[in-house]
């Protein structure tokens, strides 16, 4: 008899026959992120479930698993999951690492070139009519990025690939991360390291690639921002509730910060009411940062294999706590 499997939302078509071939399927297909109400149900009668970084998979939902043997995330993030009680439970947790680097990296480097040459913003401006002449000498100005200092906050795997990037555009770059990088591997990327102080004071850029955890929840606050340059700007790709978004709003507005390239907010999606879509000093991208084609299904290649691997009883590619 086969084992059954939920999903939360589909995954590509290559990737769902695969699961057939294998398991007994469900997937999702109403309003998402699914309720706590309809996962909990599920949950109760699966061997298998594959998730999305917007679904909440909590103790309270995971103490409802009588059979469950694997979680497999299509995600880098695993903060989603209660991954110490799936531990307990003796759950496996597979995520995506690594294969989404550089398309994150991309979008990254993408909205550091937009902010600081205002394309997005001059885009907005002629669909909307407002070029009538020719810009003079002065008008409508962005900024250079050689020899402007990139403060990357989190060195990891993402923070590394984008100073590959700044690099080749003649970038400084300093670091934030909780281990300095060996003198060597420094000297490679052309990274120096810094204290969280000074790279907040000292940056033209502040590229945000920590996790998401208790340590780190609204670490970008009006106090950060008040530390940094009145000429300088927040990208973040990675969490949007390490930055206090109330808080970035009044920075913007009051022009305590220039600008920010955001790919991730508090509450996902946002809508236009949003006091965000209202700034032209924003940039903002529907938390795509690993949207290619190709990232996408290496990430579905990955997720159907760690599932295969922990419904098994096995150590998934890549693996939380069990």
């Amino acid at each position: 008899m086969k084992k059954k499997v939920f999903l939360t939302r589909a995954l590509q078509d290559f990737a769902l026959k695969e699961l057939k071939k294998r398991y007994k399927i469900e997937v999702h297909s109403g309003k998402s992120p699914i309720s706590q109400d309809k996962l909990q149900s599920k949950i109760q009668k699966i061997d298998g479930l594959i998730c999305f970084p917007y679904d909440t998979i909590n103790k309270e939902t995971l103490k409802l698993a009588e059979k469950l043997k694997a979680i497999s995330t299509f995600s880098v993030g695993f903060d989603h999951i209660d991954t110490e009680f799936a531990k307990k439970r003796k759950i496996r947790v597979g995520y995506t690492p690594e294969v989404l680097t550089d398309a994150t990296a991309d979008l990254a480097f993408a909205l550091v070139l937009d902010v600081m040459r205002r394309v997005s913003e001059g885009d907005r401006i002629i669909r909307q009519g407002g070029w009538k002449i020719i810009y003079g000498a002065d008008d409508y100005v962005g900024l250079d990025l050689q020899e402007k200092t990139l403060g990357i906050l989190g060195l990891g795997r993402i923070g590394k690939t984008l100073a590959k990037r700044a690099r080749a555009f003649d970038m400084k770059i300093i670091y934030h991360n909780r281990n300095r990088l060996t003198a060597a591997q420094e000297k490679k990327l052309g990274a120096k390291y810094s204290s969280f102080d000074y790279l907040i004071r000292q940056s033209d850029i502040v590229s945000v690639h920590v996790p998401h955890t208790k340590q780190t929840d609204q670490l970008i606050n009006m106090k950060t921002f008040k530390k940094m340059k009145n000429s300088s700007f927040l990208i973040n790709t990675s969490r949007g509730k390490v930055v206090n978004q109330k808080d970035l709003v009044t920075a913007l507005k009051k022009n305590i910060i220039a600008g920010a390239g955001l790919d991730v907010f508090e509450t996902e999606p946002i809508d236009k009411k949003n006091p965000l879509t209202k700034l032209e000093n924003v940039v903002l991208a529907p938390h795509i940062g690993s949207s290619t084609q190709e990232t996408r299904d290496k990430m579905a290649k990955i997720t159907v294999e760690n599932l295969n691997l922990g419904i098994n009883a096995k150590k998934p590619i890549y693996s939380v706590g069990y």
